[in-house]
């Protein structure tokens, strides 16, 4: 991003933050909890599948349908698509289908072309009990989040439609392995940096992706196992919502590359929002480090290594592992 329209974005955020109330620091670490560890060059070679699937969402839904749609569908040659939707300017693409090779079923959520409004709901409210039923109503996440989830638009709908998708996809193929993969930040921070930087790619299907990995097994049969992996997901909720993903039977992967400034917005100081764990992060020297907790402090996490100043927006799309988020 150029200088001068990133410090434009500081601005916007500075005029957004006046009069809104601090909220206190994450939970602190123990030093033990706090340890950083380089990730094994396996671990790291084992999420370029997922890394091309998360670029995959960036295409349209009848290419990711018809599984033709160019280097990304290529990087994973064995995938059988079930099912893709989306609406443009109201739910964001998705597509379902089934990895023999990896015996899963794949979720991607795409980054998003919706409304404005929609795109500055950085509100916290509750989950929908409808499809997060029996979730403590003080579990409190990004509201434009909520609303791009479960928008009721034909011919498809996001959460439903993904979830039927699923299950066709579970009765299909002899596995009972899901992972729900995403790319981008929310719709607070896109829409202040796509107003003001355009030439940018940008999206919103992690924080989606995560909500989606937590809707799931409250509607899939307890033998199922779900999972996340995201890249540059901005914070989706309070700290009740942090700590209530961090619960779950689920495993949560955060991967954020550098100096990208998504994965600490919204700031926690000014709206309340925290991480819940399973960062991990590509340091400048691309050395990969597990950082456990949330939100954790380290200099080697984006907590505590990336703020506005030193941030880099050009960094967002990757490289991950020589993939850029892109179709």
């Amino acid at each position: 991003m150029a200088t001068s329209c990133w410090f434009t974005f500081l601005a916007a955020l500075s005029v957004i933050s006046i009069g809104v109330r601090a909220v206190p620091a994450p939970r602190t670490l123990t030093a033990r909890q706090n340890a950083v560890t380089p990730l094994p060059s396996a671990e790291i070679v084992a999420f370029k599948p997922y890394t091309w699937y998360a670029s995959t969402a960036y295409c349209e839904p009848s290419s990711t349908k018809a599984w033709n749609c160019g280097e990304n569908c290529n990087a994973n040659p064995t995938f059988k698509p079930v099912e893709s939707g989306g609406v443009v300017n109201e739910t964001q693409n998705w597509y379902v289908g089934y990895d023999p090779t990896l015996n899963e079923v794949i979720v991607g959520l795409s980054p998003g072309d919706l409304p404005f409004i929609i795109d500055l709901e950085v509100i916290l409210v509750p989950l929908d009990a409808e499809l997060f039923p029996g979730v403590d109503p003080n579990v409190l996440v990004h509201a434009g989040f909520a609303a791009t989830q479960n928008r009721h638009v034909p011919p498809w709908l996001s959460a439903p439609g993904v979830i039927a998708a699923v299950k066709e996809a579970l009765s299909l193929y002899p596995t009972e392995n899901v992972t729900v993969v995403g790319h981008s930040l929310g719709e607070f921070s896109l829409a202040v940096i796509a107003v003001l930087c355009p030439h940018l790619p940008l999206g919103t299907g992690a924080a989606t992706a995560l909500l989606h990995a937590v809707y799931l097994p409250l509607h899939l049969p307890s033998d199922v196992n779900v999972r996340y992996i995201g890249y540059a997901s901005p914070r989706v909720g309070n700290q009740a919502w942090a700590n209530y993903v961090d619960s779950l039977h689920i495993s949560t992967t955060r991967i954020n590359n550098k100096e990208d400034p998504v994965p600490v917005l919204p700031p926690i100081e000014v709206f309340g929002y925290h991480h819940a764990s399973g960062e991990v992060r590509i340091r400048d020297d691309d050395i990969w480090v597990s950082c456990p907790g949330q939100d954790n402090p380290s200099d080697q996490c984006s907590t505590g290594a990336v703020n506005f100043l030193n941030s880099n927006a050009t960094q967002h799309p990757g490289p991950y592992d020589g993939v850029t988020m892109q179709c």
